[in-house]
């Protein structure tokens, strides 16, 4: 775990994801449409992307994509389509400093 917290707490946006996996790239989508330039580990290209996977899994999340915004866990695709339904994505990317308006 202190390894994806080193991973996540000098980034604005983090992602975690999968190359193969359609939630992922809508997630990374939405992102480059904001013209957000997030930071994305693609757990199945990087070394020890299954032990960062396992250690993402002991945090509650099993399923990719992950999304931190400003060091904090916001949840996978669902939470993020959620937040930008509800108009609340915009502003935390805002404060976490990913987004300029």
């Amino acid at each position: 775990m202190d390894r994806v917290k080193i991973m996540v707490f000098e980034r604005p946006v983090v992602i975690f994801s999968k190359s193969s996996c359609i939630l992922s790239h809508t997630v990374k989508s939405l992102f480059n449409d904001f013209g957000v330039n997030p930071t994305i580990y693609e757990l199945d290209e990087i070394a020890r992307g299954s032990e960062i996977e396992q250690a993402l899994s002991g945090i509650g999340y099993s399923t990719i994509p992950i999304v931190f915004i400003g060091g904090e866990l916001v949840g996978g695709a669902n939470e993020i389509m959620s937040l930008q339904l509800k108009r609340g994505l915009k502003p935390m990317l805002v404060r976490a400093g990913a987004l300029w308006v």
